[in-house]
């Protein structure tokens, strides 16, 4: 029955890998809209034939490794629970000690470790493409110190989070997401106030901005958007990349303004100015706190909707899997299961929404700049920089994009600036 089983689903996943590929290889339409071509988003105009080849052929790998990725962490946790391995996995750690909280934290270290090992020829092929494309320039030593730190900061996260969830359904099987919900609020409220402060600094290096002009004009756009700001700071991002990019994190007194070094080696003064702009708009628009109300928001439904499946999964396999009950730690992978693959159908509308909010930040930062040319020249630069696709497949945009697409981006730009030019023309004529 096993082999069948894993025949069935291996046979899912190989043609879903074929259909996925023959759509992102062949299927996808890319092409530039004849209305936009020759235009200031057409990638033929500021990338060269040789960084439009490019661009081309590193995106479609990127998104392949995607699609690929997310259901094979799910055959992982299918796997894992179909040949007893999560069985053995409880069995071993509770020979060991007889305290639950050692069980679990051992039982959390080797699947967390088991999932690692798996993924990491894709991790690792991911990386290489983009070495080979010079999209990075980490070192392999570096490169693995960073999966190693990810690895042990979400080993910890999980088995805090796992330790809540467990001892929570002990207490309470029906009830017990509810409470699991309402202990998550404060804990999302911690992680989004020592991101900046203590988890950011473990990858990388932050320091004031040694451009003191540049730092004075940032903290002024910051003073007019009414954020209460005394430094900027830089992260030395070319370490290990040659990516632009630039955020504005944290809440309350943690709240800390970001360059990149690649930004400020890549872009005119002006037009970092503009990409701080559209950062200072997600803080002027409370969009970090929205983010926030978001998070808990699908917290909350992901939990509700998460719990009732998961039981329903426990009463119907868990004996094949040798799961004895919800609260047995072995049915960890079913959990984990469950909410990845909840999370993976929501991204759609999250990616949804994060894009209007990243539209208002370009609607923000343009009004505030009156500077086209430099917006213009930020994407395109971004573009070339990133080797980032202007006009995605629809699929793409779907699943993978929290931002407008770049064509999105200028042609917005473009009629902008047609807008005001033709008011200051109407104005012209009235006078």
């Amino acid at each position: 029955m096993k082999k069948k089983k894993s025949i069935w689903i291996g046979t899912a996943f190989l043609l879903y890998g074929v259909l996925i590929s023959w759509y992102l290889f062949v299927g996808a339409d890319t092409s530039i809209p004849a209305q936009y071509q020759g235009t200031e988003a057409d990638p033929a105009v500021f990338m060269s034939e040789r960084q439009l080849e490019l661009s081309h052929d590193f995106s479609r790998i990127k998104q392949w490794l995607y699609f690929l990725s997310i259901p094979f962490e799910w055959v992982i946790y299918i796997a894992v629970l179909g040949f007893g391995l999560s069985k053995w996995f409880r069995n071993r750690a509770t020979e060991i000690t007889r305290f639950s909280i050692v069980h679990n934290a051992l039982y959390v270290v080797l699947l967390s470790l088991m999932a690692f090992i798996l993924t990491l020829p894709i991790d690792y092929y991911s990386y290489t493409v983009s070495l080979d494309y010079e999209i990075s320039v980490q070192p392999f030593s570096d490169w693995m110190r960073d999966k190693v730190i990810s690895f042990w900061i979400n080993t910890m996260f999980l088995f805090i989070i796992v330790q809540a969830l467990y001892w929570l359904m002990n207490k309470s099987e029906k009830r017990w997401w509810v409470y699991g919900f309402l202990l998550s609020v404060p804990f999302t409220l911690f992680i989004y106030f020592i991101q900046p402060i203590w988890i950011d600094p473990l990858y990388n290096d932050f320091y004031r901005l040694e451009d003191k002009a540049l730092e004075d004009k940032i903290l002024s756009l910051a003073d007019r958007a009414d954020i209460s700001a005394d430094r900027v700071y830089e992260v030395n991002m070319s370490e290990k990349t040659n990516a632009l990019n630039a955020y504005v994190n944290g809440i309350g007194s943690n709240l800390r303004i970001v360059l990149w070094d690649t930004t400020l080696q890549k872009l005119s003064d002006q037009e970092v100015l503009f990409v701080m702009a559209h950062e200072m708009g997600h803080f002027v628009k409370n969009h970090l706190y929205w983010n926030l109300i978001g998070s808990i928001v699908s917290t909350f439904l992901g939990l509700w909707i998460g719990s009732k499946l998961f039981v329903a999964m426990i009463r119907r396999w868990g004996h094949h899997w040798g799961v004895e009950k919800p609260t047995d730690i072995a049915s960890l992978p079913a959990l984990l299961l469950v909410f990845s693959v909840l999370s993976f159908m929501a991204s759609p509308v999250e990616n949804a929404i994060s894009r209007n909010a990243e539209h208002s930040a370009d609607q923000y930062a343009i009004e505030m700049t009156q500077d086209p040319e430099a917006a213009v020249g930020s994407f395109q630069q971004l573009a070339v920089s990133g080797l980032s696709e202007v006009h995605p497949p629809f699929l793409v945009k779907l699943f993978l994009y929290g931002h407008p697409t770049m064509l999105e981006r200028i042609t917005f730009l473009d009629q902008w600036e047609r807008t005001i030019t033709n008011d200051q023309e109407v104005d012209e004529e009235e006078k």
